[in-house]
């Protein structure tokens, strides 16, 4: 399998480090996929390093395997050279590029970059750490009309980061210079538009509902379609019969340990707070979209108002120059969308609605449903473009 270097193929790795998968991608230099392989979690955070490495190098090994049509391999590869002493290898690593979810801390980069280098033998600049925001904002690279992004997560939780490309020829190796973000807090101080969002708004509006029916309002009329009200289908999810039955199921402690075996339905009791909250959210689309509930309705348009303000935080004013004070201009800028309820159209289409009644209207929308791949591409490109500029 060995070659010489000259012979060996040129590759380009892309990881995408989530919290419930791994995905690792692999392109040629031209930016076709030649693999695309799927592992267990790697939040380094949540897991500790060791538990990280092993994950990645799972993923990583397949993928590299997969492209090269041959049987599994192991990382790291170690060196060979042929009878005359030239160095010999299956491939060459151009350059890799890791978005690591709960990559927050440059201590933790500090702490995975040599270790990294090891197991992949491929070293800064061509090494890239980020947060997996990073990749996200990987199509502008595609784009020749902008060059500035904002990546826009919104799936349990929520976070917006703003990029601009990195200069041809530049010393780093991220096709990407981070410029400024918000959001991102987790479900006690923030995720703002996100799912634990979506159902902990909805709760509240179904509690002051019912405080207003208790001061005399009228209740909510059943719905002409005859589909069950978002009251109703809320309260079935967690098997309680009355409104303030919800604050119970909504406060109790998180259990110890994972749910029993054989738990074939919702049961609160076994989940966190959060999950309970979050796993609202395709109730309330339902309702809002397909029943056309008017507290549902009031709930995904007041969320995705509130994402939509945090995107326009760190937006400059329509009219500015292109970059200003670290703020982009979404005219000249492409909004990235990634996480399962922006991928929903008409969430999204809310989102942007929002954006656009304060002058905020991008030049590209994408959806980003393949983080991993889009980062290989983008890869390939800027380092095509330095190697050769």
């Amino acid at each position: 399998m060995a070659k010489t270097l000259a012979e060996a193929p040129i590759f380009y790795l892309c990881v995408d480090c989530g919290g419930t998968k791994t995905a690792a991608v692999v392109v040629s230099s031209d930016g076709t996929v030649l693999s695309r392989t799927l592992s267990g979690g790697s939040n380094v955070t949540y897991l500790g390093v060791s538990a990280f490495l092993l994950a990645v190098g799972s993923a990583v090994a397949s993928a590299l395997a997969t492209a090269l049509s041959i049987p599994p391999i192991s990382l790291p590869i170690k060196d060979e050279k042929d009878a005359s002493g030239k160095p010999v290898s299956p491939f060459v690593l151009a350059a890799a590029w890791l978005g690591v979810s709960g990559l927050d801390s440059p201590a933790t980069a500090v702490i995975l970059t040599p270790l990294l280098v090891d197991l992949l033998g491929v070293a800064p600049p061509r090494l890239i750490l980020s947060n997996d925001t990073h990749l996200l904002a990987s199509p502008v690279s595609g784009l020749p009309d902008v060059q500035s992004a904002a990546a826009v997560i919104g799936g349990t939780g929520s976070i917006v980061v703003t990029f601009r490309e990195a200069a041809t020829g530049a010393d780093g190796g991220e096709p990407l210079v981070q410029l400024a973000r918000t959001g991102g807090y987790g479900w006690i101080l923030g995720d703002e538009g996100g799912g634990f969002d979506v159902g902990r708004t909805a709760i509240r509006k179904l509690c002051m509902q019912y405080d207003a029916e208790s001061a005399g309002e009228q209740p909510q009329a059943p719905l002409a379609s005859g589909a069950p009200l978002l009251r109703d289908r809320v309260l079935g999810q967690f098997g309680v019969s009355d409104v303030l039955d919800l604050l119970g199921a909504v406060h109790v402690a998180d259990p110890v340990g994972p749910p029993p075996l054989g738990v074939s339905k919702w049961e609160y009791m076994h989940y966190p707070r959060e999950a309970r909250l979050s796993t609202l959210s395709p109730l309330v689309f339902t309702s809002a979209f397909d029943d056309g509930d008017l507290l549902a309705c009031a709930v995904v348009e007041e969320c995705a108002d509130k994402l939509a303000t945090q995107i326009a935080s760190i937006l400059a004013p329509p009219g500015s120059p292109s970059l200003s004070d670290r703020r982009i201009v979404a005219a000249d800028s492409v909004v990235c969308f990634g996480g399962s309820l922006v991928a929903i159209d008409r969430y999204r289409q809310l989102v942007l609605n929002a954006l656009a009644q304060h002058g905020h209207v991008f030049r590209h929308v994408e959806v980003v449903h393949d983080p991993a791949t889009a980062g290989a591409k983008a890869l390939a490109i800027a380092w095509k473009n330095r190697l050769h500029s």
